[in-house]
């Protein structure tokens, strides 16, 4: 943990604001070019639902291809977030389920709604870092690569139902209201970053599907207002979690590339719209994560499963596109 120590010492001066929502975070690539991490979303179940097996199984993963960093796509606690900084459940299911030696690298978090639902703040104190100093969460940041920058979005905010049920569930709106002209924010800053990125790749992540056939479906207020700035700006991946699955949708408009990894711990097994088969390349109703290497022209993702089997590969090239499933 020493070595992590003074990495974190090294990223606590690489925070550059790009605007009050949107601060940008420097990390490394290999001495080679290259970048290797793996994926993982709605996991935070003190271990029960195969989060233990699917930790274990990523840590393996997370060896071989001695990876840079975790992405976490959101819903980090169940059932309602962190009561506070000193919630038990941060240590009960984080730091004492992602103990392999591969995973202690640093974390990259965004809020899912069932994080909302608890105190959002304590998520994004630096306080927890004291506990487990891999540990970065943020609303919306950037994280900054040589060849590639990840930009992570805020995307709870976006769905309408969760205002218009309040009673349904409480969540912490704190930092958000008034409403549109958050949402205004993020998405023109998010724009201008997208227009000035010269990355060989270019990452957004988000908790809530752009397109998915599984339970929840697209994410209709993410199509009319974040899609449209994604495709306008080149992205090639749109990451996200929400759906207790993995999938990967190919866009027919564009070479966005949209893949969940939401398998973490409690998934849905059956829970398919059949019907919806656009650009649909792979679709798994189990517990699982992704790893994704990048080179300066190429991309290759994978899906596994609880027992570490490979159950689907995508190659990507700039300017090409392939996908293999095994």
């Amino acid at each position: 943990m020493a070595g992590l120590g003074l990495w974190m010492a090294f990223i606590s001066v690489c925070f550059v604001s790009v605007s009050a929502l949107l601060q940008r975070l420097e990390h490394p690539v290999k001495t080679d070019g290259s970048l290797s991490l793996v994926v993982i979303g709605d996991w935070g179940r003190k271990g029960t639902y195969n989060q233990s097996e699917v930790s274990a199984q990523m840590g393996r993963v997370a060896a071989k291809l001695n990876i840079d960093f975790v992405i976490s796509t959101g819903d980090n606690f169940y059932d309602d977030g962190l009561t506070g900084i000193d919630d038990p459940a941060f240590e009960n299911s984080f730091s004492k389920i992602y103990n392999a030696k591969s995973l202690q690298k640093q974390w990259y978090n965004v809020l899912g709604n069932h994080d909302y639902r608890g105190d959002v703040e304590a998520q994004l104190n630096p306080i927890l870092q004291n506990i487990d100093p891999r540990w970065i969460c943020q609303k919306s940041f950037i994280v900054d690569t040589e060849i590639a920058e990840f930009f992570f979005v805020d995307t709870t905010p976006f769905v309408d139902k969760y205002f218009l049920k309040p009673k349904e569930h409480k969540y912490d709106w704190r930092g958000v209201l008034p409403r549109e002209k958050y949402l205004s924010k993020l998405l023109m800053d998010l724009e201008i970053a997208l227009k000035d990125s010269t990355a060989d790749w270019k990452i957004v992540v988000g908790h809530h599907p752009v397109r998915s056939i599984g339970h929840h479906g697209d994410t209709q207020e993410l199509i009319r207002q974040l899609l449209p700035i994604l495709e306008a700006n080149d992205v090639d991946m749109y990451i996200n979690g929400h759906d207790h699955c993995l999938e990967h949708i190919s866009s027919t408009s564009s070479q966005i590339q949209f893949l969940t990894s939401g398998g973490g711990s409690k998934a849905w097994k059956g829970d398919i719209d059949k019907e919806r088969r656009d650009g649909m390349e792979f679709y798994y109703d189990g517990q699982g994560f992704m790893s994704l290497e990048l080179q300066q022209t190429n991309a290759k993702v994978v899906y596994y499963d609880i027992f570490g089997q490979v159950l689907h590969t995508v190659n990507l090239f700039k300017g090409l596109r392939s996908a293999s499933a095994i």
